[in-house]
């Protein structure tokens, strides 16, 4: 059974630094979650480093102006890693082709800036479906769209062997009280008509890899067992992290409010019923990060 916790503070000891997911956990797409942001800024007064690990399917560069415009503190954070910077590196080197068929919204075209650290990056293209050689998934076009409006496509790209590549394995994000699909939502809906999809996110280990650099970055050598990640979507977050074999702090009143009946904790039978349900285990337990 996981373990409940009222605040960071009780475990956060334990630990030297964290990897925090955005969505659900720091901010709400519009606004920041004031006693999540508290508990990162008292976490960093304490020598802690704390990385923000995000499904965003942009650059680091983008999440951070996005950070600073809803207003999350500048010293609420040490380093970003984003699912979509792990993509943008598989991309340039070549991994669904050059001439790519696009799925995004226009503020997703941030996904194709040069990337520097890739050497002899392959010159990248954006082509109609029928003159693709790969598929760069950054969400639907219309987010409040069923997947299903992209069948006829997918079973095309599928008919020329397409490989898409997925730069947010998030199903779904709730944008204040509005859910919204994400680019894992079309990913999945491809394998299942068997497409072949390649992800870059979380649970996937490509964004931990990148999430263990940007922590070298800062000069710090941290073994695995004192880096907790943080989040509230038990398939990508928690699962993420049990693959890793990191300790793990659910989030309950995100993704899962509903499912746990967490207004300010979970209800722990419907929360163990839920975990069991969704067969993860994470290490602890809160039903807002505080």
């Amino acid at each position: 059974m996981s373990q409940i916790v009222t605040h960071l503070s009780e475990i956060s000891d334990r630990y030297d630094a964290l990897f925090v997911d955005l969505w659900g956990c720091i901010h709400n797409g519009l606004t920041p979650f004031s006693d999540a942001v508290a508990a990162m800024q008292a976490y960093r007064a304490k020598g802690g480093k704390v990385i923000f690990v995000t499904n965003a399917p942009r650059h680091r560069g983008s999440v951070t102006a996005q950070l600073d415009k809803i207003g999350v503190a500048e010293d609420s954070w040490d380093a970003i890693a984003t699912s979509g910077d792990s993509a943008r590196f598989a991309m340039f080197n070549g991994a669904v082709g050059s001439k790519i068929y696009f799925i995004g919204q226009p503020h997703d075209q941030t996904f194709f800036d040069p990337l520097d650290i890739v050497e002899n990056p392959v010159t990248i293209e954006k082509v109609a479906l029928e003159d693709a050689e790969g598929i760069v998934c950054c969400g639907p076009v219309d987010p409040m769209a069923d997947p299903e409006v992209m069948r006829p496509e997918f079973l095309y790209a599928k008919q020329k062997g397409l490989k898409l590549l997925c730069a947010n394995p998030d199903i779904v994000v709730d944008r204040g009280e509005t859910r919204e699909w994400c680019a894992g939502a079309l990913a999945k809906l491809y394998t299942e008509m068997g497409g072949d999809s390649r992800y870059f996110g979380k649970p996937h280990p490509p964004i931990y890899d990148l999430a263990r650099r940007r922590l070298a970055a800062l000069g710090e050598t941290i073994p695995d067992d004192r880096i907790l990640c943080i989040g509230d979507g038990v398939l990508t977050d928690v699962r993420g992290a049990m693959g890793e074999d990191l300790d793990s702090l659910f989030i309950s009143g995100g993704l899962a409010a509903a499912e746990t009946k967490t207004t300010h904790q979970p209800d722990p039978d419907l929360l163990s019923g839920y975990l069991e349900k969704e067969m993860v285990s994470p290490t602890y337990t809160i039903g807002f990060l505080r």
